[in-house]
This record gives structure tokens, C-alpha cells and sequence, in this order.
């Protein structure tokens, strides 16, 4: 497992301007337009996972048969589920990746909306919960992407790597391939999109994918708190006037490296931060000597670094959107990307912090 989470302290005075490196423990995106029905009814998969089916089929709670079965016979994503964890991500209660799946960071997302609905809390997507969430958003949830030249001729690695030597030998730490690029941008696991688009090919301008229609405007206010759930992996921000103005699974501390207790405050924002290893400021790790890791979504910290007053700590970004909420940090609160870009939009110098 490569050291992508190490603790050391920050260079405080650098926050504030991007691209300057941050000490770490381990873009806004325009929502594109949705075309006319004409020139989409045969965009994306046809079927199952069709843009008429993530738009209409009822939900139905999955079975639990394939619990510990095979690979080939766990379950697949659920058009109903697609659409229920985009309105969760619009409505500003974050599943984290888009996977059309049952798991625990769509119940938690879930039971943040059930809370603040005044609902019995209990993670279940039912009816009633469908139908605020249907409320409370406009639009289809699906929408058409075309592949554009710049999307192809992006400079991408092939391979990322993934152990700290190497990650400091690289020129950057941008994206693998067009998929992972655009998988982020619409807040997707790759596999999601390419189920959704089993016959693009993503190497050609002008390809239309089917994508889902996200919540790319700013919070609605500026973030005056920040509550950190230890217990359920969860990032809550609020506005000056208590209002929750959004709900985020996180990746939190392991118990080797616990994440802290109390109120902390933000030091401030660094955006495409380099992430810097120095052993003499480390109590464990097998490096002898300062490596620096250039920036990009692939950084281990990814795009954003949000820095704490408690030396070594901060909220930031992550390689493995799909990870976030599943493994530990090293002390640290991970968020996925997009949202820890959206979450730092709000956040100025001197917010409160608070671990429960």
C-alpha cells in the first residue's frame, strides 16, 4: 500500500496561493446543457441502464442474495439508485462517487436529507423520500456530454503512480486517461460511466456520452462552521444562520493515527497543492529523505488542502473518490475532490472546526 497519507506540519503562509506546496497527511466544472430529446434518445446504454429507464423506474430495494457471491454476481447499478444519488448530490447531501449502488455512503446521504426533512431517520430510499427529493430539483437528471479536441488531447499519464519515489519523480499528477478525467467531472465512478456508455468511444471528438445532470453553482451561503463526524464519516457545513448547507462523506482517521477531538480552526485554502514528505517531521514512514509531489487530481491530497490550526491537520481531496468513506486516513478528513473544492468555495480563514 503506497504512503499516500503522512502527517507533517503545513506551511501556513503558502495556503492562501495556489500551486504552493502544503504539508499533508495523506474545478468547478460547468454543468453542460442538456440537449434536445431528438439528439439524445440514443446516447448511452439502451436498456437497463437507458436514459429513460435512470429517469422513470421506480425503486425497489435490492436483494441481498448476492451478498457474498461471486464478482460476476454482485449487483449491478440501479437506474433508480442513479437517480436518487444525483438529486441527493443537487440537493446537497453528497453520496460521494455516483455508482448507482447500494452502499453506506448513499444511507448516510440519505439520513442527513431524512433529518433535516424532519423524516424518520433510518438511510431507507423510499417513496417519500423520492418525492421531496423530486421536490426539491428541477430538470432531468441526465444530460448529454460531447467529447470535445481539448478532452482527447489532454496531456494524460497512462499509468499514475502510485509509490512515493516515483510520485515525486513525475512532472505532474494529473489524470490517468480521458475516462478518469471525465468520470470526475461529472462526479461518476469510471465504471458508472462506462455502463452508461457501453459503446462510446472516448477517443473521439464529438462522441455524446450520457452523464448525470450535477449541482456545479457554489454553496448557498459561506460556510461559517464545519462539523466533522467521526463516528458516521461525515462532514457537515453550515451557514451563519445554523442553516446545513451541505453534507459530505468523509474519510476520517484511523486508529493508529486518530483524527482530533474539539474545535479547531481553518487556517486557510490552498488549491493544487504539492504535497510535501519530510521524515524529520514524521514519527513513522520508511523514506529517509524529503519528497515533493507535484500537483494534481492524482496528488495525495488532490485538488484542494483546507488547513487546520492543528499542526498536520487539514480537510482535502483524494485520488480514490471511490474509497472515500471505505478506508482510513492517516488523522486527516478526506472528501472527495469536487467535493472538497466545493466545500473550500465557502470557507474562509478563522471558520471553526468542529471533531465529534
Amino acid at each position: 500500500m503506497p504512503p499516500r497519507f503522512i502527517v507533517l506540519a503545513p506551511t501556513v503562509a503558502a495556503l492562501t496561493v495556489a500551486g504552493l506546496a502544503v504539508a499533508a497527511c495523506d474545478p468547478n466544472d460547468d454543468r453542460p446543457p442538456a440537449a434536445p430529446a431528438e439528439q439524445t434518445a440514443q446516447v448511452g446504454a439502451q436498456g437497463r441502464l437507458s436514459r429513460d429507464a435512470i429517469e422513470n423506474t421506480a425503486y425497489s430495494p435490492p436483494s441481498t442474495e448476492g451478498e457474498g457471491a461471486s464478482p460476476a454476481a454482485r449487483p449491478q447499478p440501479d437506474p433508480a439508485l442513479i437517480r436518487a444519488q444525483v438529486l441527493l448530490q443537487r440537493a446537497r447531501f453528497s453520496p460521494g462517487a455516483i455508482d448507482g449502488l447500494e452502499g453506506s455512503n448513499m444511507r448516510q446521504a440519505v439520513s442527513a436529507f431524512q433529518k433535516v426533512q424532519g423524516l424518520p431517520v433510518n438511510g431507507r430510499l423510499d417513496a417519500e423520500v423520492m418525492g421531496r427529493l423530486r421536490a426539491a430539483s428541477q430538470g432531468a437528471v441526465t444530460s448529454t456530454y460531447e467529447i470535445t479536441q481539448q478532452d482527447v488531447s489532454a496531456s494524460y499519464l497512462g499509468i499514475v503512480p502510485t509509490e512515493l519515489e516515483a510520485q515525486g519523480r513525475a512532472p505532474s499528477m494529473g489524470y490517468a486517461n480521458i475516462v478518469e478525467a471525465l468520470a470526475e467531472r461529472f462526479h461518476v465512478t469510471e465504471d458508472l460511466l462506462r455502463a452508461l456508455n457501453p459503446a462510446a468511444d472516448f477517443n473521439r471528438p464529438g462522441q455524446k456520452l450520457l452523464v448525470p445532470a450535477i449541482n456545479t453553482t457554489p454553496l448557498a451561503a459561506d460556510v461559517e462552521r464545519i462539523e466533522v463526524d467521526k463516528a458516521q464519516g461525515a462532514v457537515r457545513a453550515y451557514g451563519a444562520d445554523g442553516t446545513l448547507l451541505a453534507y459530505f462523506p468523509a474519510t476520517i482517521g484511523s486508529r493508529d493515527n486518530p483524527t482530533p477531538t474539539g474545535t479547531v480552526k481553518v487556517n486557510g485554502v490552498a488549491r493544487n497543492p504539492d504535497y510535501v514528505y519530510d521524515p524529520s517531521k514524521l514519527s513513522y514512514g520508511d523514506l529517509d529523505r524529503k519528497v515533493v509531489v507535484a500537483p494534481g487530481p492524482n496528488n495525495p491530497v488532490g485538488v484542494v488542502w483546507i488547513d487546520l490550526n492543528k499542526p498536520s491537520y487539514g480537510i482535502h481531496g483524494t485520488p480514490d473518490p471511490h474509497l472515500v468513506g471505505k478506508t482510513a486516513s492517516h488523522g486527516c478528513v478526506r472528501l472527495t475532490n469536487w467535493d472538497a473544492w466545493t466545500l473550500a468555495d465557502k470557507v474562509k480563514p478563522g471558520v471553526t472546526v468542529r471533531f465529534v
